[in-house]
């Protein structure tokens, strides 16, 4: 009987710890591995696509007006800027950190100040007048970027619209208009950065400089005075600084 309660003790001894091992075994075994849940990266900001948009600036002209009869130049140096302002429209193409693309932008020219005024003794105060009135260029853009920002130059061509050369003796109150239908275009260059601060906007400031063809008028036979003369526009340029606001069509979504 005394080995019986002792065998039964022990198997009970025995039994209680094979359970507490097996359940020490099965709290501690980890958890399976879940991977975290992905977490969404939008696109890279694209500057791809066409844009359009507003701008207004400064521009100043330079041409020397010079005549045959007398050699003398009624207009030389800069004159006065004037305010500009219109839109642009264009497409960029962005590989990898580089940028080509075009632009055609159209501006109105407040302009009154292209005048100049000589005394010739022998007729009296003559004044010539031909003031610009728009101004629209095409040009390609190429530049780098930076994600947001853009750093880019320009080259092509612009055109100018002037008001008819008219030479005036301030004196006698005579006055010779002829329209000039001689070219009006010339080269252009320019640079400037962009700034996307905005899902589909951006910001610039650029500055172009264009550079005319010479313009020449010869004043009719029977003309009350200079019969006869030719006043020649050369030396001509046209430096512009603008800002500019763009929407972009662009093919990528952008967020911040």
């Amino acid at each position: 009987m005394r080995k019986l309660f002792h065998t039964t003790a022990a198997l009970s001894v025995l039994l209680a710890t094979s359970m507490t091992v097996n359940a020490a075994d099965v709290t501690a075994r980890p958890a399976p591995y879940a991977p975290p849940p992905p977490v969404y990266a939008p696109p890279p900001f694209s500057w791809t696509g066409f844009y359009l948009g507003g701008n207004i600036g400064g521009a100043w002209a330079r041409r020397d007006v010079t005549d045959t009869f007398f050699g003398v130049n009624f207009n030389p140096g800069n004159n006065n800027g004037v305010f500009i302002g219109g839109g642009q429209l264009g497409f960029n193409w962005q590989i990898g950190w580089g940028l080509i693309g075009f632009e055609a932008d159209f501006d109105g020219a407040a302009n009154n100040n292209n005048t100049g005024t000589v005394f010739i003794p022998t007729l009296g105060s003559i004044q010539v007048t031909s003031n610009n009135r728009w101004i629209t260029t095409l040009a390609a853009r190429f530049g780098v970027t930076n994600g947001p920002w853009l750093f880019y130059g320009k080259a092509g061509g612009g055109w100018v619209g002037s008001d008819d050369f008219t030479v005036t003796n301030l004196t006698t109150g005579s006055s010779i208009t002829a329209s000039n239908n001689n070219t009006n275009s010339g080269w252009l260059v320019g640079a400037g950065i962009e700034w996307a601060f905005a899902p589909n906007w951006s910001a610039k400031v650029e500055y172009n400089y264009l550079g005319l063809d010479d313009r020449t008028f010869t004043v009719p036979a029977g003309s009350p005075f200079l019969a006869g003369d030719t006043f020649t526009q050369s030396n001509r340029n046209i430096q512009m600084v603008k800002v500019g606001i763009n929407y972009l069509f662009n093919w990528s979504s952008y967020r911040y």
